[in-house]
């Protein structure tokens, strides 16, 4: 199946049914999301996987109680960085460096002039643009669920800061962006599955220069 297929396939799951998804299956969703691109390759996100069920009962009611998140077999709560430090940005061009085997006076200069950028901004700028790199991981995370004929349910609707609490987020220096539970369509008790699919046409969704 083509990416353009699974994409058609795939909708937003508003009931699943419970049933477990293989854990090989969640761990090429989980390596499309690592592997997606990043601004500098800091990947400054984390992604939390949720399957106790306690934990995601607890998770529920600040999730405008919806039932995907008990429902499903595996939530993924992507948390980015709640700021750029010296240290994080250090870490990762020193790991970088280390696996390519190459010294690191090579990327020096241009970790200096990252460094310049970065870290004179406010905590909040250079959070929301972690976030954006995250919701990079997440739409290949989304894309790769589809290709495995996986549900998956993309949701912005939960209240961040009581995630960020009981996943303790705060105590690793992330904030949760976005939320994506993983499982099965309940078709019978799923209003919006076997509607028709509706997007922009493709003439009022491009603009040609």
């Amino acid at each position: 199946m083509s990416l353009i297929e699974a994409l058609n396939w795939r909708y937003a799951t508003k009931k699943m049914n419970g049933e477990p998804v293989p854990q090989e299956k969640v761990d090429q969703i989980l390596e499309a999301a690592r592997l997606a691109p990043s601004s500098s390759g800091l990947q400054p996100f984390k992604v939390i996987v949720v399957t106790d069920p306690a934990l995601k009962q607890e998770l529920l009611p600040h999730s405008f109680s919806q039932s995907q998140i008990v429902d499903a077999s595996h939530v993924l709560v992507f948390a980015a960085w709640d700021n750029y430090t010296e240290e994080r940005i250090d870490e990762v061009f020193n790991r970088t460096n280390a696996e390519r085997g190459v010294p690191n006076e090579a990327t020096a200069d241009y970790v200096t002039r990252l460094k310049s950028l970065y870290l004179p901004r406010e905590a909040q700028v250079n959070f929301e643009h972690a976030a954006r790199q995250a919701y990079i991981a997440f739409g290949m995370a989304i894309a790769e669920a589809a290709l495995l004929k996986v549900d998956a349910t993309p949701m912005e609707g939960f209240d961040n800061a009581k995630y960020d609490e009981i996943l303790k987020l705060n105590e690793q220096g992330l904030k949760s962006v976005t939320v994506l539970p993983l499982g099965y369509r309940d078709e019978a008790n799923d209003w919006l599955a076997g509607l028709k699919k509706v997007r922009q046409s493709k003439e009022s969704f491009l603009i040609e220069k």
